[in-house]
């Protein structure tokens, strides 16, 4: 398994990333490696995701609204 060592972490974020992982019950290292894991494997775009659940392949018909042409505006003079 490969190492990482991260290198002038915020005193904040060092804290932020403490007390979660203490109400998570686990090590500042496992719960970096759990937030790593979470955050890799969210798909790269998020068009990946509306193409995957939205669509015509997925049944769903995205059909959007005709655009509202504007009213003239009005006019003061006589």
């Amino acid at each position: 398994m490969a190492n990482l060592s991260v290198r002038k972490l915020d005193d904040h974020i060092y804290e932020k990333l403490r007390l979660r992982a203490a109400s998570h019950g686990v090590s500042m290292e496992e719960e970096a490696r759990q937030i790593l894991s979470l955050v890799i494997s969210v798909p790269e775009h998020m068009t990946d995701v509306f193409q995957k659940h939205f669509g015509q392949k997925n049944g769903v018909d995205l059909k959007l609204p005709h655009k509202r042409v504007p009213h003239n505006p009005m006019d003061f003079e006589e």
